[in-house]
C-alpha cells in the first residue's frame, strides 16, 4: 500500500500486477511442495489392475457365441474360407485382453 501511495495512481496497475505475480508464485511453490509429498503415496493406489475373472469369462463367452454364429453363417453361405480370419481375430483379441493378468 505504501508503494502505491509513493508511486501514485499512474503506477497502480503495475503495483497490483507485481503483487499478484508474487502471490501466484508463492501459491505455485506451496502446491508443488504438497504434490511432491503426496505423489509417491498416490501413485501406488492409481495402478490399474488387470481384468477381473468375471470380465475374462464374459469375454470368453461372448467370443465363443459370436464365433459360433459367424461359423454357421459362413458355412451355410458357402464361404468357409473366412473362418480362419474370424477365429484368428477371436484368438488375438482374447490373448491381448488376458495378457495383462494382474488380479
Amino acid at each position: 500500500m505504501s508503494a502505491r501511495r509513493d508511486l501514485g495512481p499512474e503506477f497502480e496497475d503495475a503495483v497490483v500486477e507485481s503483487f499478484l505475480d508474487r502471490v501466484g508464485t508463492e501459491i505455485d511453490r506451496r502446491v508443488d511442495e504438497r504434490v511432491a509429498q503426496i505423489a509417491p503415496e498416490q501413485t501406488a493406489k492409481v495402478a490399474r489392475p488387470g481384468p477381473t475373472e468375471a470380465q475374462r469369462l464374459a469375454l470368453a463367452i461372448v467370443s465363443m457365441a459370436l464365433g459360433t454364429i459367424m461359423t454357421l453363417v459362413l458355412v451355410f453361405a458357402e464361404r468357409a474360407y473366412g473362418l480362419i480370419w474370424i477365429w484368428l481375430g477371436i484368438i488375438v483379441v482374447n490373448s491381448l485382453y488376458n495378457s495383462n493378468k494382474k488380479s
